[in-house]
């Protein structure tokens, strides 16, 4: 999977949490509180499901998860390990 295919589906992980938010334009999404604590515990969830791999307690930052862009490379790093 490149990394293009690993942002399309965190962009619609994220769009089933919330459709009415463009999360392509976001930049903050923790620090402006777009995704609140149980959508990050969803989206840990989802993101383990749909790539197999863990998201660890290292990882759990909000700069991984303030941008659909950080969240893809954090993906595409788990996957390499």
């Amino acid at each position: 999977m490149n990394e293009k295919e690993v942002m399309q589906s965190v962009l619609d992980i994220l769009q089933e949490l919330h459709v009415d938010i463009d999360f392509e334009k976001q930049e903050k999404m923790v620090d402006d509180k777009i995704l609140d604590s149980f959508d990050l515990v969803t989206l840990v969830t989802e993101l383990g499901e749909e790539f197999d791999v863990e998201i660890t307690a290292g990882d759990f930052v909000a700069e991984n998860f303030n941008s659909v862009e950080r969240l893809t490379r954090m993906v595409v790093r788990l996957l390499d390990e």
